[in-house]
């Protein structure tokens, strides 16, 4: 597309411009035949996801709905690999962009973890300026209103027309799996961009899934509690880097749309949605607005097939009412699944760790990478490696990162020395199997807990295990002699090399 140069970083102006970008790059895959939105878009998908890689983006254009074609192409698995996801932050590698992050936070050390998130968001504001409002977008390009009789050429598009996805056999409906839902705290005004599964229960009516650990359910019990109506929007689309930001972790306050102004070296501009006080990108494909009403009793949402690889069960939820869809001409509906892993939001929090490791080391010196393995399905499992100098210190490692946002939820925490490959599970588990003794390496201790994790004896509470598997010191109560580790001479690894290359 001549699009971008390699060296020069842009952002996209549409969610199709990405898509076109990643099938000038071979990441993806036009699907002509008609595929039904209940479960076979699924199949494929998931086969795609699980290839090597991450396989390739799909772009399904004839998607049905109950064997009625839809007018909207589907897109998934466009932010699967690790190239789609530095393709979709507008970066070489997600490395690089880690790097230039770290550069700029160096430039004033923090004392404490409150100073690394200030200067954060410092940081992030160096380079542009925070979001703008703009008067029109290509967004609201269709308007479809609900408070408002439908114009003379007939009615719009609604929820039912989209190609919104049954994606397993148990899922209670279907489920809208990319939304970025926008919310505002109603006391301070501060903005958060999540993401939360919808359930559709009518042409105008979503479940509004946000667990009770996510920030828009804090903004959302200050509406229950004095009772007024809580304006929502959600758009999908638009450029691609707003899809990853809303599921960064980002501390409660900070703007993921100065995030997304920040990766895509261009401020976000924002066009005041039509029937609520929100804002939203000028350049997404579908806006949804609306609203939810405290004073309505919760409503029964799911199961769903989750990325735990379980089924999360019906539980109670918000029910959140539109008002209003909005969308361009040429609207394609981003969708992903999720499931057994790994999936594509594997390469979607392997890129967030990559990136906000720079933060962590900020408070943690000693911490050498973090690795968040397909098998731990986000948090449960953690593999970190440091530079050890002290006794205890892996301990102290594991204690830190539990107090870190979403690293609460994680269950096991595997501590390894600085030489070992987090991002390689077979060296880590043999050096947690050569290198641990189980009653001294081990550490118990409680916490909150994923509400998904069905496996807890208690809703949202749960255990969490440390295990230290770094070489052991004499302050930490080994006195025998510590063993080397089998390495070959390097020059001798030299001449091999040179009569009998390595395979790639």
């Amino acid at each position: 597309m001549g699009r971008r140069e390699s060296s020069q970083k842009m952002a996209y102006s549409s969610y199709r411009e990405f898509l076109q970008a990643l099938e000038k790059a071979g990441e993806l895959k036009r699907i002509s035949s008609p595929l039904a939105t209940e479960l076979e878009i699924t199949e494929l998908a998931d086969r795609e996801m699980k290839a090597p890689h991450g396989g390739k983006a799909l772009l399904v254009e004839a998607p049905t709905i109950g064997g009625k074609p839809s007018p909207f192409p589907l897109a998934i698995n466009a932010l699967g690999s690790r190239q789609r996801m530095a393709m979709a932050l507008g970066t070489e590698s997600i490395e690089a962009a880690a790097s230039e992050l770290g550069a700029l936070m160096q430039a004033k050390p923090p004392q404490s973890f409150r100073d690394a998130i200030n200067l954060l968001g410092s940081a992030l504001e160096l380079r542009h300026a925070r979001p703008k409002i703009v008067s029109r977008g290509a967004c609201q390009e269709i308007v479809q209103r609900f408070d408002q009789p439908p114009p003379a050429s007939g009615p719009d598009p609604t929820l039912l027309d989209l190609p919104i996805l049954k994606c397993w056999p148990g899922d209670a409906g279907r489920f809208i799996t990319l939304p970025c839902v926008v919310t505002k705290d109603p006391d301070t005004g501060a903005r958060n961009v999540g993401m939360y599964r919808m359930q559709v229960f009518d042409p105008q009516t979503t479940g509004m899934h946000w667990q009770l650990h996510k920030v828009a359910a804090r903004h959302g019990k200050r509406y229950y509690e004095t009772g007024a109506r809580m304006p929502v929007s959600v758009f999908l689309g638009g450029d691609p880097v707003f899809t990853f930001c809303a599921t960064a972790p980002l501390p409660d306050g900070l703007d993921e749309f100065l995030l997304a102004g920040y990766l895509r070296k261009k401020s976000v501009e924002l066009v005041k949605c039509l029937t609520n006080d929100l804002e939203v990108p000028a350049d997404a494909d579908f806006v949804l607005e609306g609203y939810i009403d405290p004073k309505e009793p919760l409503r029964t949402e799911g199961p769903f097939g989750d990325h735990t690889g379980y089924y999360s069960l019906a539980d109670q939820y918000p029910a959140f009412h539109l008002t209003a869809i909005t969308r361009r001409r040429d609207a394609v509906y981003p969708a992903t699944i999720v499931g057994i892993p790994p999936m594509e939001d594997f390469y979607i929090g392997t890129a967030s760790v990559q990136l906000f490791l720079p933060v962590l080391k900020m408070n943690f010196p000693e911490l050498v990478d973090l690795a968040l393995p397909a098998e731990g399905v986000f948090h449960n499992l953690v593999f970190a490696s440091i530079r050890k100098t002290y006794p205890m210190q892996a301990f102290k490692i594991m204690h830190g990162l539990w107090g870190m946002g979403q690293m609460m939820f994680t269950k096991y925490i595997i501590v390894v020395d600085e030489d070992v490959d987090v991002h390689n599970t077979s060296e880590v588990l043999f050096r947690l199997c050569a290198t641990t003794d189980p009653q001294r390496d081990v550490i118990f201790t409680k916490g909150p807990a994923d509400v998904l994790d069905h496996a807890t004896a208690e809703f949202a509470i749960g255990t969490k295990m440390g295990l230290d598997a770094t070489r052991k010191l004499p302050g930490e109560g080994f006195k025998r002699e510590w063993p080397p580790l089998i390495k070959m001479d390097p020059a001798v690894k030299q001449k091999i090399d040179r009569l009998l290359p390595r395979r790639p």
